[in-house]
């Protein structure tokens, strides 16, 4: 059996490289709808191999066990066959991840040819399974088995979450008509800073052109909604672009800043922000206005000093990083009659940026203090961020860098402690400054050391901040549910096909007779003008109900029932279950994966046999 684990050994080290490498960080596989075949298939060959592994650290399977093991064995065998059908249709394999694949084809042979012997022994003896202790090999394919059966269901996970509804269809847009609407191409749409202004300029009137490299990625967060670029060559000249919105580049905190991490980070701001710049030049009419993101980390490391739009860079990476970014935005001020340069703080948001990685450890009663406390965090709600971006695109007297952050400043210490009681935690824990400088070298600045910024230029051209107070920001934004307000409901729409949820709607409507006066039941199956805006059709409605209210807000799906429920007393206390932290993402998956489809294939059968 040496030979056997020793070649079973290699097989697990190529095999994790092999998805470490090719399907996470080079690919995204799992972060991809169009790859979410080759994930599925992944999930159950990974879940194939955490059995393999456990089935021979600890144990001998003899007689007819003998079957169970040829038979995952050569699902295996299948299921890789299937997945190498699969990758030549979906995706462009690169010549190392080939020779990969077929270096492991055929250890997996000389892994079967191992195996065979003992498998015939297996076979003579009488049928039953025995304990069995393979040494260090034990313990170690204990750990493979651990490894890829959680990498099986991170995989299963990402395919169910593809298997959902596209996110414009569970968050619609509504695209407002404006008499001055314009065109804005929008970088980095896919992001979080991004996706919040692309339909903040959808519901204002304006229309959007999305330059991406992920098109699939854009269709799932905006479909039908937006125009979409994979190759900023494909735009005519004669294309009429009346703005710029940038905000490309690579997340700056993550790995550690090496000499290939720096230029990563420097090339996926500037290789696209020099293309925007190109395309200024190529077109017949130049856009008005180009605004480009930056980053505080322009200051470098300044103490307690306030550091307002004329403060000077300094001589360390992430000044230089900044300072080489604005520098080739700087560059369309020759096309364009305006450019802006924006330089983020930390944004907050509830559906990500900082506040979502700040706020799992506190939950957990895991929050920190990085080093004395005392460092400046510049931070603005995404809200504000995505007000101030749009400012810069219509005020015709904005130009050049702007701080893009609140007005109050908070030290660390404060941020944490305030992030806790509104959290209902205390703050334990302290994290020493050097430990992160020994572990994250100049990255760690970001963490212990800060700045004290002023948004000076913001509010000197009249913009009014409706976050400005850290305590505000973060009660509004950690509120329930992440409901904003209490606006009245004025409309939910069901597929009134379907005799269950007829039956339930109907319930409702008695119990909102007198409390939600404003609010109708509507059967969507007999009103489909009323979708026309939201792009909406009628499949959508058979799987989904929609919740409107007079905010023109729209909610769908299973968060579209909870906020219905929080507002009838009945069905308050299912309201607080459903957003507990465990109870929500079951809940929600059950609704989009089983109970919604289920209940639409029943109406369609029953209206079929009709």
């Amino acid at each position: 059996m040496s030979l056997f684990f020793a070649l079973l050994t290699a097989q697990a080290v190529l095999g994790g490289f092999d998805n470490l490498w090719h399907h996470e960080i080079t690919e995204r596989l799992p972060a991809k709808r169009s790859a979410s075949v080759e994930v599925g298939l992944h999930a159950v060959r990974e879940l194939l191999y955490a059995f393999v592994f456990i089935a021979f650290a600890w144990y001998e399977w003899h007689g007819a066990w003998v079957l169970l093991l040829s038979t995952v064995l050569g699902c295996e065998i299948v299921v890789t066959l299937a997945d190498f059908v699969v990758e030549d249709r979906t995706r462009r394999l690169p010549a190392v991840e080939r020779v990969l694949h077929t270096v492991l084809a055929i250890n997996l042979g000389f892994v079967l040819a191992a195996l065979a012997p003992t498998f015939a022994s297996w076979w003579q003896q009488p049928t039953e399974v025995t304990r069995a202790n393979n040494g260090y090999y034990s313990w170690l394919f204990t750990l493979f088995s651990a490894g890829v059966f959680a990498w099986s269901i991170r995989n299963a996970l990402a395919v169910l979450k593809h298997r959902r509804p596209l996110e414009w269809v569970r968050h619609p847009i509504v695209p407002g008509v404006s008499p001055s609407r314009r065109t804005i191409l929008v970088t980095g749409a896919t992001g979080f800073v991004g996706g919040h202004l692309v339909r903040r300029l959808l519901e204002r009137g304006d229309a959007v052109t999305v330059y991406t490299r992920d098109a699939d990625r854009a269709l799932d967060r905006f479909g039908p909604h937006v125009d979409i670029v994979t190759h900023l060559d494909s735009i005519p000249a004669d294309a009429r672009i009346d703005a710029i919105a940038n905000l490309a580049g690579a997340r700056i905190l993550g790995f550690p800043w090496t000499r290939r991490r720096r230029r990563t980070l420097l090339d996926s701001r500037l290789r696209t922000t020099r293309a925007l710049v190109s395309l200024c030049a190529r077109l017949i009419q130049a856009p008005r206005v180009f605004v480009s993101t930056s980053a505080i980390g322009y200051y470098g490391v300044r103490g307690d000093q306030r550091l307002d739009e004329q403060a000077a860079p300094q001589q360390i990476f992430q000044s230089q990083l900044c300072e080489q970014w604005e520098a080739a935005a700087t560059a369309a001020e020759s096309l364009c009659a305006r450019v802006v340069r924006l330089r983020f703080g930390l944004v907050f948001g509830r559906d990500g940026g900082a506040l979502p990685g700040l706020a799992r450890p506190v939950r957990a009663g895991l929050g920190a203090i990085t080093g004395d406390g005392r460092q400046w965090v510049s931070w603005i709600h995404v809200d504000d961020l995505v007000r101030l971006i749009e400012f810069a695109l219509d005020k015709p007297t904005m130009r050049g860098a702007v701080n893009a952050v609140a007005p109050h400043a908070a030290t660390h210490l404060q941020l944490q402690q305030t992030l806790a009681r509104a959290l209902g935690r205390k703050i334990r824990l302290r994290v020493p400054a050097f430990v992160l400088r020994a572990c994250l070298g100049e990255m760690a600045q970001l963490l212990v050391d800060g700045q004290r910024v002023v948004p000076r230029r913001a509010l000197a051209t009249g913009f009014t901040f409706h976050h400005p107070d850290l305590r505000e920001a973060l009660t509004h934004l950690l509120a329930p549910g992440g409901r904003e307000s209490q606006a009245e409901l004025t409309a939910m729409y069901y597929n009134g096909e379907c005799p269950v949820c007829s039956a339930e709607m109907n319930h409702y409507a008695a119990l909102c007779a007198s409390s939600q006066k404003s609010l109708q039941f509507i059967d969507a199956m007999r009103r489909p003008e009323d979708f026309a805006p939201w792009r909406l059709r009628r499949e959508h409605f058979e799987r989904r109900v929609y919740l409107k209210d007079s905010n023109g807000r729209i909610l769908s799906g299973l968060p579209a029932l909870v906020e219905l429920w929080s507002r009838l007393p009945q069905y308050r206390w299912l309201a607080r279950v459903m957003e507990l932290p465990v109870v929500k993402p079951v809940s929600n998956a059950i609704y989009d994966h089983a109970l919604a489809p289920g209940l639409a294939a029943w109406a369609r059968m029953r209206s079929v046999s009709r």
